[in-house]
């Protein structure tokens, strides 16, 4: 059996995000393509004192999942609540949401440390925000880093599943790691989403949404 060689030069491969290399059959058998799984960056907003951060566009039935990454999102006031909530259609932000909160928390003292659900942070057929973070530090080197994962949101048959999962760095010196999940109890696609401080504005801080392959 004779041994193939392909001429690496010959390779017709443009490197592209969120792209493999895949087989098929021109000369160099080889082509980008997508593969399940990968993320494609849809938008990225950068706060600078912002009140909000709204995502208006993006958002429909081009992927079954969406995921929004959080990078060192900073607050102006201390010990606030970071924030999330949908768009349901029309301009407001308001999809009635039944959700969940837990944490589990650790000092840098090491001398406390805990798990538990924070029934005080649930909502039951609410359309108020979502608390994802709890007390979130302003000091220069606090802030609050995560993703939220929503799921088929142009879906006229389901409600809306999401799940957010953030670390915190807590304003009396924890780590406390946030898990938040729930459904918009709605049959309507969602459109938008928005976040914010539960006082004051973002100081600074990355949001970036993609889509899911």
């Amino acid at each position: 059996m004779a041994l193939s060689k392909v001429n690496f030069n010959s390779m017709n491969v443009t490197p592209s995000a969120s792209k493999a290399v895949k087989f098929n059959s021109s000369n160099d058998c080889l082509e980008t393509g997508d593969i399940g799984g990968n993320l494609v960056l849809i938008s990225t907003q950068t706060a600078s004192g912002s009140s909000t951060i709204s995502f208006t566009s993006g958002i429909d039935s081009t992927y079954k999942e969406y995921q929004f990454h959080f990078i060192d999102v900073h607050p102006v006031d201390n010990s606030v609540q970071f924030l999330v909530n949908f768009r349901d259609g029309g301009t407001d932000y308001d999809a009635t949401k039944t959700t969940i909160l837990f944490t589990a928390d650790h000092s840098e003292a090491g001398s406390s440390d805990g798990i538990g659900y924070v029934a005080a942070q649930d909502l039951t057929q609410s359309t108020d925000f979502q608390p994802l973070t709890i007390n979130t530090g302003n000091r220069s080197d606090e802030s609050c880093a995560g993703i939220l994962h929503l799921f088929d949101p142009s879906s006229t048959t389901f409600v809306k599943n999401f799940m957010v999962r953030l670390n915190n760095y807590v304003s009396n010196n924890y780590s406390e790691d946030t898990f938040t999940a729930g459904y918009c109890n709605t049959t309507t696609a969602i459109d938008g989403a928005q976040f914010k401080f539960s006082s004051g504005n973002i100081d600074s801080g990355t949001i970036k949404l993609y889509g899911v392959l």
